[in-house]
């Protein structure tokens, strides 16, 4: 098997991991919600893709406890 010679220096190996930074996804805005949702997606509080309803959603009903 072979050895590495010399030890690679820190920049060397900064060079190689310079590429793997995390990148921010990109955020469009629903055009019937105005909520933010991930590009080519389902907008999740609406349930609209493309200017059409795909999906139902339920909404959350907050119970009061009198």
């Amino acid at each position: 098997m072979a050895l590495p010679k010399r030890r690679h220096s820190s920049s060397r190996q900064g060079k190689r991991r310079g590429a793997q930074k995390i990148k921010v996804p990109s955020i469009s805005v629903c055009p019937n919600c105005k909520a933010s949702k991930l590009p080519h997606r389902v907008c999740t509080v609406c349930g609209f893709y493309k200017g059409r309803q795909v999906m139902q959603i339920k909404k959350k009903e907050k119970e009061e406890k009198k």
